[in-house]
């Protein structure tokens, strides 16, 4: 028996004619390989997986095409949706429960991307390139990943970094209505260390944001404003139906600690009775339906500061850091510094003594100067100042803030404070310059709730009189009758002193030589301020 081998045609054992450059680059020119890397490259920037078609394993890269398709509609439609209903938008980076599934459709893209990236310097096959080219096409790939998958990497890692925030700052519940077209929160400053023992909220601010518009307002009341009221839906309305009224003992700011240590009971659904007591007095004071509130602690509200690179404010006048209270006397040792008038950056250090100090002048002052470092702070929060100080930002807030807003509604609250951008911050205080010394001592809150509502609902600037038609009835004045004289202007308030005549040295000598008087009257300028 004769075994023959199968016969086998010679055109079976050619090699295959490589004629398709991009799939067969072995046999192509030097600069036809180089333009194919760049070519790629371009290809995988673009549309991931494509360059897997034309060049590597096809269903690969149609599997690879399918996400890049569904990641651009994405991306698309977020772009529709930011300018149909930005507010929406918002929400959904916001929540906690829909930003997950951005935050993990964001890291998948970011791995997903590199991987093809790395597939494409497979497919290219440095080897085939020349030395110079090969480091090139190397380089450019890596720059490439920084700017798609780090990008997107970085951008999972923010949403995550501020759904973890929110979790802790904020609460879960329902989304907010607002009460006469307006949402009204309250804003307090306080220390707000692990034993809570004792709080007395220093700084008292109510906003109220307009909910179309976003026309924002703020409200200071004194911390040492009597007889708080009480509406009669509130809890505590049966403890002090006429009032928070004691006496000195009973100021506003102390309602905080009476609740917490006295009354818990009446918020048993509110994590922090004491808070919900001072909504409801602030509520009642001004005569608004205070919705939320928002507790920062001023002993942490440096790093806040410091996180957004410091702000900007226009200082009125001469502010001290007072020394050392050494006798628990309230009579401080000389000032250790001073903050100087003009246009300057603050840090957090001398943003937090710009906002607390109080010595030789009133709280009111203080409540001024208080809201030029919100209004400060409010106009240095631009997009681009929060993207790039996004980190020091979130952990300093989580640090110094705790808040009863709904998380699933801070996107609606976004929206509202960059509408809020465009419009002049309205401001009020329950006492100087805007009420009488005494208000806060003998409060009038019919007064205050009248103003409250002006301020809120300014009335339509009038039309001006049309003149009078000739021969309409108005006399006219004979030509030799001399024309009434204007009424003379009010003489201005005396100027304070210039500050190029003080220094921070004089004033220094003055505090160690114990001059309270000169100091209370250079000084009485420090609340003029404005944001920088």
């Amino acid at each position: 028996m004769s075994f023959s081998s199968p016969k086998v045609s010679r055109a079976s054992n050619r090699p295959p004619v490589l004629t398709n450059p991009v799939r067969y680059p072995e046999s192509a020119s030097a600069p036809v390989r180089s333009k194919r890397a760049w070519f790629l490259l371009l290809l995988t920037l673009v549309l991931p997986g494509s360059a897997q078609v034309v060049a590597g394993n096809k269903r690969v890269g149609r599997l690879a095409l399918r996400f890049t398709f569904a990641a651009w509609a994405l991306v698309i439609g977020a772009v529709v949706l930011a300018v149909v209903n930005r507010e929406a938008l918002l929400n959904l980076f916001t929540n906690p429960w829909t930003s997950l599934p951005i935050i993990v459709a964001m890291a998948a893209a970011a791995v997903g991307w590199a991987a093809m990236f790395l597939n494409t310097l497979k497919i290219i096959r440095p080897a085939l390139l020349a030395p110079g080219m090969r480091a090139l096409v190397g380089g450019a790939l890596v720059v490439l990943m920084v700017i798609t998958s780090g990008t997107l990497g970085y951008g999972a890692f923010m949403i995550n970094s501020g759904r973890n925030a929110i979790n802790s700052i904020f609460a879960s519940g329902p989304d907010m209505e607002p009460v006469d077209g307006r949402y009204n929160f309250l804003v307090m400053g306080g220390d707000a260390g692990a034993d809570r023992t004792g709080r007395r909220p220093d700084s008292i601010i109510v906003v109220s944001v307009d909910a179309k518009t976003g026309q924002a307002a703020t409200i200071s009341i004194p911390r040492n404003l009597q007889n708080a009221q009480f509406s009669p839906n509130s809890p505590l309305w049966g403890v002090y139906p006429e009032g928070f009224n004691c006496g000195d003992s009973c100021i506003i700011n102390a309602l905080y600690t009476d609740v917490t240590n006295n009354h818990p009971a009446l918020y048993p659904n509110d994590a922090d009775p004491g808070a919900a007591a001072m909504m409801d007095a602030a509520g009642g004071v001004l005569g608004l339906t205070i919705q939320g509130y928002v507790l920062v602690d001023m002993a942490g509200f440096s790093s806040l500061i410091d996180a957004l690179g410091g702000v900007k404010v226009n200082v009125g006048g001469w502010v001290p850091i007072s020394g050392d209270d050494v006798y628990g006397n309230g009579q401080h040792l000389p000032p250790t510094g001073w903050i100087s008038p003009g246009e300057q950056t603050l840090n957090g250090y001398h943003a937090l003594w710009y906002a607390r100090s109080r010595q030789w002048v009133n709280d009111y002052a203080r409540s001024q100067r208080q809201q030029c470092i919100q209004a400060a702070i409010m106009a240095q929060m631009d997009p681009a100042t929060v993207l790039t100080k996004f980190n020091g930002i979130v952990a300093a807030g989580s640090q110094v803030m705790e808040s009863d807003l709904p998380a699933g509604q801070l996107g609606s609250f976004a929206s509202l404070a960059l509408k809020a951008k465009s419009h002049d911050l309205a401001r009020l205080t329950i006492g100087p310059p805007d009420f009488p010394q005494d208000m806060p001592t003998y409060p009038d809150f019919a007064v205050i709730h009248q103003r409250v509502q002006e301020l809120l609902n300014p009335a339509p600037p009038a039309d001006p009189a049309p003149a009078p038609e000739p021969g309409s009835g108005s006399a006219e004045a004979p030509a030799d009758t001399p024309a009434p004289e204007a009424p003379a202007p009010e003489a201005p308030a005396a100027p304070a002193a210039p500050s190029a005549d003080i220094t921070a040295e004089y004033l220094q000598q003055l505090a160690i030589n114990g001059d309270d008087a000169t100091l209370s009257a250079l000084l009485a300028n420090n609340g003029t301020c404005s944001p920088g």
